[in-house]
């Protein structure tokens, strides 16, 4: 049986991600919030946790949610490590997304690492 994808998934995993000490979980925010403005989706929530440390290790989760689905970051900074999903389900490709986010961490990062990227497709429903 052929299937058909209502929407696409995008997984991006860094490695040796060190930004300079002013860039934290609000910074990334602001960026995710522009590329999905940029990409023509509708943003409906965001919001993010920076964590110092004491009871979660040092890092930061975000995440916007749109109409089509959500943008998401999750990092480990002592440990270098950053992961990036857009999961989008309607009319917005997130490729474009994805592809603003990876130019401005590399600008904002230069040595980083993206060691996966990967597409999958999501809603899968049978061909009529």
């Amino acid at each position: 049986m052929s299937k058909k994808a209502q929407g696409q998934h995008i997984f991006l995993d860094y490695t040796a991600f060190f930004p300079p000490s002013s860039f934290d979980g609000n910074e990334m925010l602001r960026l995710m919030q522009e590329a999905v403005t940029d990409s023509g989706a509708r943003e409906v929530h965001a919001h993010v946790e920076n964590f110092d440390g004491t009871v979660s290790p040092l890092g930061f989760a975000a995440a916007v949610l749109i109409d089509e689905s959500h943008v998401t970051a999750h990092c480990y900074s002592e440990r270098g490590l950053l992961a990036i999903d857009a999961f989008t389900c309607g009319t917005t490709e997130p490729e474009s997304i994805v592809s603003q986010l990876k130019s401005a961490l590399e600008d904002l990062c230069p040595t980083s690492v993206l060691m996966q990227e990967k597409k999958v497709e999501r809603f899968l429903l049978p061909e009529e």
